[in-house]
């Protein structure tokens, strides 16, 4: 999971901006003033942005070869490439992209098929963060993507990797395709461009970097070869201002148009005023409790049942987040393709008592529920969460010591398998379900089913095979079997699947959240 990387910045030098800041003129009508907590903003090259920031600017920048567009993480759309097709070669898959006519670069360079080559190439070379989306998840290497002529590409999968995956990965920032001629130009010491491209671009997107201000602001100017529809905003800064209480001002004072990080308290706030509006955004990750399955009596999967049934889920969604979250039970988040809806769970004292029974525990028993420190997804605290999960535990005949630790020690103690019952949460690393499935059901994967001790064969087969399934609907109906057998065997408790907000102004139009936490500007209006 993609983690903030904090800068220290002093408040007053935003607001004392010449050009943006509260109390100052509103934005020009062909400029957008987005305003959110940029501290984690350390390279805007799409080989290396791997922060929430730098993704956000990157996908406005650069365009990939196919797409996921809004909400939507189902349907791949095509973006520079009109056409694809999967090929099983035997030894390998074959995946070949006919690329877009006419599109260029906005250095006025025509897109080829070299280009995309260079350009998947250059992230494995360079082997910075994401490098492993394409190295570990595809398996590729330098040289697996050649360039057939000048307006086809052909990658070549090793039979491990699944296509699927290989298709959405290239959805990510990774997939954006650079101008080598560009990149090398700027070349310093082998590095393919890498620092110029930190703070300059050399895309095919709606828009071009202008500037990016360190701590400060990164404004994006409409790209003049930018093969689509125009954006209709000509002009995007991105505004860092770190106090959520600030951007709130700045969008009821017209000084902002977009403010990101929004609590529910101000949600609320803001919710009855006439200028501003509040509009919700999914996200794709999980809140759940893991249940140490080695840990008697955590290892009878009755007992595991009886305790997804003691618990108030909608009390959870409605009463304690306040809506700030939907409720959903499955391993695969709502949004990407294969998410079940099944979520037959809601406390039923009576059935997790005769659980209990049938599991040779009927006077019930003691467990140690760790959680971290601080505020969850959803605006509350995880001790708050922690305590009516508690409570209704002890309806059932279970006792919970609730144990607050930092979340970097709770990891560790979790990653080792020491953690009886532990809360956290779970987001994937890209929009396939196999970002959650392998790790949820693979316990030689090392990862979530690692963390709990579960080991399940049926269930890291079926994920394997859902994996490399290259046909949607038999993909979906593995899916779909895997997910109701871990929603009743696995050692988790689905609590909730959390959604952010967003102020804006009501004259905004078109902003839409995709839920890999980024926002395409060209489709915002004002």
């Amino acid at each position: 999971m993609r983690k903030l990387m904090p800068v220290l910045l002093l408040l007053a030098s935003l607001l004392t901006s010449p050009s943006i800041g509260p109390g100052l003129a509103a934005p020009a009508a062909n400029t957008l003033v987005y305003v959110a907590d940029i501290s984690d903003m350390i390279s805007l090259d799409p080989a290396v942005a791997y922060e929430f920031s730098g993704v956000l600017v990157a996908q406005n920048v650069y365009d990939t070869l196919v797409a996921f567009e809004g909400e939507n993480l189902t349907t791949l759309k095509p973006r520079l490439a009109q056409s694809w097709t999967i090929r099983d070669a035997g030894s390998a898959w074959n995946v070949t992209f006919k690329l877009r006519p006419g599109v260029k670069f906005s250095t006025g360079r025509p897109v080829t098929a070299e280009a995309v080559a260079f350009s998947i190439d250059r992230v494995i070379g360079l082997n910075k963060s994401p490098a492993f989306l394409f190295k570990d998840v595809a398996g590729l290497k330098e040289g697996d993507t050649r360039a057939v002529d000048s307006s086809t590409v052909e990658v070549t999968l090793p039979k491990t990797a699944s296509p699927q995956a290989f298709l959405s990965v290239l959805t990510f920032t990774v997939g954006a395709v650079v101008d080598p001629e560009e990149a090398k130009a700027h070349e310093s010491g082998g590095d393919r461009g890498e620092a110029w491209l930190r703070n300059h671009s050399a895309g095919t997107g709606p828009y071009m970097l202008e500037r990016w201000d360190t701590e400060s602001r990164a404004v994006l100017v409409a790209n003049p070869n930018y093969w689509g529809t125009k954006p209709k905003i000509a002009r995007v800064v991105i505004q860092h201002v770190p106090e959520s209480s600030t951007q709130k001002f700045m969008v009821e004072s017209g000084d902002a148009d977009i403010a990101a990080n929004i609590t529910p308290e101000q949600a609320r706030e803001i919710a009855g005023k006439g200028n501003v509006k509040v509009q919700k955004g999914r996200l794709l990750q999980l809140v759940y409790i893991g249940m140490n399955a080695k840990h008697p009596p955590l290892d009878k999967a009755k007992v595991r049942e009886a305790i997804r049934s003691s618990i108030d889920y909608d009390g959870i969604v409605r009463s304690l987040l306040r809506g700030e979250a939907r409720k959903v039970q499955t391993i695969i988040p709502e949004g990407l393709f294969g998410f079940n809806a099944s979520a037959p769970f809601q406390a039923n004292v009576a059935k997790a008592k005769a659980l209990l029974r049938e599991a040779g525990v009927p006077r019930g028993f003691a467990v140690d529920l760790m959680v971290p420190t601080g505020p969850a997804p959803g605006g509350v605290r995880w001790a708050d969460i922690a305590a009516k999960v508690q409570s209704d535990l002890a309806k059932a005949g279970i006792k919970v010591t609730i144990k607050e630790t930092a979340q970097a020690q709770l990891l560790n103690i979790y990653r080792a398998q020491k953690g009886q019952m532990v809360m956290i949460l779970w987001g994937p690393d890209f929009p396939d379900p196999d970002g959650n499935a392998t790790p949820f059901s693979d316990y030689g994967a090392k990862s979530i089913a690692w963390r709990n001790a579960y080991e399940d064969a049926a269930a890291a087969k079926l994920a394997k095979q859902a994996a490399l399934e290259p046909d949607s609907a038999k993909r979906r109906v593995l899916y779909k079997q895997l997910t109701d057998r871990i929603l009743h065997q696995g050692p988790y408790v689905i609590l909730y699947q959390p959604t952010t907000r967003f102020a804006l102004r009501k004259s905004v139009a078109g902003f839409v959240w995709n839920p890999m936490a980024f926002a395409e500007f060209r489709t915002v209006s004002k």
